[in-house]
Formats: C-alpha cells, sequence, structure tokens
C-alpha cells in the first residue's frame, strides 16, 4: 500500500534560522514555501522505525530523530568542522555503517549516516 514517504513536517520557533542552519550546515536548499524535495538516489533506503518510551537510543524528550544519509563521512565531518558545528555523539561504527549525531539551533538532534 505504502509506496513511499511523503514528506516530514514539524513546527519550529524561529523558521529563518532554521531554514539557514539546514541549508549552510546540511546544504538542504529550503524553498521559499519552506520546504524542499529530497529525491532517493539508487542504492539508497528510507528506514521507518519504532523505539520504545524507555529506549536511551536518542533523548526520550524528542519524539522523533531525523537521519539523513551522505555520501562520506570525512567530507560531512570536514564541512561541519568547517560551519562550527560540534559533533552531539562522537563517530561509531558497526556492521550498518557509520554514524555521527549534530544538534541543529532548536536543539534536535540529527543523525548522520554513512551506509556500510
Amino acid at each position: 500500500m505504502i509506496k513511499s514517504f511523503g514528506g516530514i513536517f514539524w513546527r519550529t520557533k524561529n523558521i529563518e534560522v532554521v531554514k539557514t542552519w539546514y541549508r549552510d550546515v546540511l546544504k538542504l536548499e529550503i524553498g521559499e514555501w519552506n520546504g524542499t524535495m529530497i529525491k532517493s538516489e539508487s542504492g539508497n533506503e528510507t528506514i521507518f522505525s519504532f523505539f520504545s518510551e524507555d529506549d536511551g537510543y536518542f533523548p526520550a524528550d524528542q519524539q522523533v530523530m531525523l537521519n539523513f544519509q551522505v555520501h562520506s563521512m570525512d567530507e560531512t565531518i570536514k564541512h561541519l568542522e568547517h560551519m562550527g558545528v560540534p559533533l552531539a555523539k562522537p563517530q561509531e561504527s558497526g556492521e550498518y555503517g557509520t554514524f555521527i549525531w549534530i544538534a541543529d539551533p532548536e536543539g534536535r538532534l540529527i543523525e548522520l549516516w554513512e551506509k556500510g
């Protein structure tokens, strides 16, 4: 029945600050309509996963965590350093790939993933 994700929507306290941050830090071209369209590349997956209320993977006060797949973790980390964006969690590697966390201007943790 489901073909694909249609979108991710959330409220923000300061749209212009958040739009600028996502544009500059994550290189997402946010349009005048306050959104962007990310077209999937061949070989990429979108994961939809549930976590229990008491799971410690990400903070309990954050209901949703974004995960963006990146082309190169090394290039991504260099870009983040250049932008002055600290890692919110050290780099981890495992059977599914390499992961880092950063926080947006409103403190939402974002996971960046290079598929292994």
